[in-house]
């Protein structure tokens, strides 16, 4: 049984991984990118570079948008849809507020067509190994029919209607953003006391405190190593669009709202490209907290 084709927009920190890995498991492959500079990265000469955004849709069964905000996938949507067809379906993996996840999919529904919202955490470490959490919202038959192919990029939920995976990536940045601030704050206090950092994370990896964040983030800090993974000024996108949200549902995030105030600092500051743990820097300089 040949296996579906796939067109896949955005090649950047995350994109570029996560199409290696669709062409890896031999899924025939159409790409495009507004930029070129990361198209030159790609090696697999099986991999069709398409010149024009248009070309996508005729090369394609499914379409997958990894892009870097709403905006943006409004935009490409809109563009596309215009030479989508019945039965194509459309997976923005970006992540976006659950407006704009219900706004795509009836650009997409008015042509025939079908949405899931897919968005993915993990980073560029998870990207790379193909083990992404994936979050998906939309019809359940459509998420059963896109399983496989999902799976060649990680571990794909399907979560409920249309917008369900963009509150589930909220939730999932939630709790990043405010654990990072933690974890960062336990590191700055154990090096103002003398205590050995590494040792320190070492000695609570496996307790309560223990989790991915302390694991990789942590030894980050410990390193002073702020290569992106996720940036700073993603953090912040998401950080906004959970207060928005919550806003939305008469919900108050006291803890959020700190964070996002933290983020905005960090980007300020200069750090918008630096990894997401580089909150570190900021927190570590701030030498009076009234």
């Amino acid at each position: 049984m040949s296996k579906i084709k796939v067109g896949f927009i955005g090649v950047g920190l995350m994109g570029l991984p996560m199409l290696q890995n669709i062409a890896k498991n031999n899924y025939p492959l159409s790409i495009w990118n507004r930029s070129q500079k990361n198209l030159k990265k790609i090696k697999n000469n099986k991999i069709n570079i398409c010149k024009y955004l248009i070309d996508i849709p005729s090369q394609s069964q499914v379409i997958i948008m990894m892009l870097s905000n709403d905006k943006v996938c409004l935009d490409i949507a809109k563009e596309i849809s215009k030479k989508i067809k019945k039965g194509h379906i459309l997976i923005d993996m970006s992540s976006t507020k659950q407006k704009t996840a219900i706004e795509i999919e009836k650009k997409v529904k008015r042509k025939g067509g079908y949405f899931l919202d897919a968005p993915v955490s993990g980073g560029t470490l998870a990207a790379k190994s193909g083990q992404l959490a994936i979050m998906v919202g939309g019809q359940k038959k459509i998420f059963s029919k896109t399983k496989n192919l999902l799976k060649s990029m990680g571990n794909p939920t399907y979560l409920g209607k249309t917008g369900s995976g963009q509150i589930a990536k909220l939730a999932n940045q939630t709790i990043v953003g405010i654990t990072i601030g933690a974890v960062a704050e336990a590191i700055i206090m154990a090096e103002a006391a003398g205590v050995d950092a590494k040792a320190l994370r070492q000695a609570i990896k496996n307790g309560f405190a223990g989790s991915k964040i302390l694991e990789i983030h942590g030894q980050r800090m410990i390193n002073k190593n702020f290569e992106a993974g996720g940036k700073c000024s993603t953090q912040l996108k998401d950080m906004n669009n959970i207060i928005e949200t919550a806003k939305n549902y008469n919900v108050n995030l006291p803890i959020s709202k700190t964070i996002k105030k933290l983020y905005e600092l960090t980007v300020t500051k200069g750090h918008a490209d630096l990894d997401h743990s580089a909150l570190y820097l900021l927190l570590k300089n701030l030498k009076k907290i009234k």
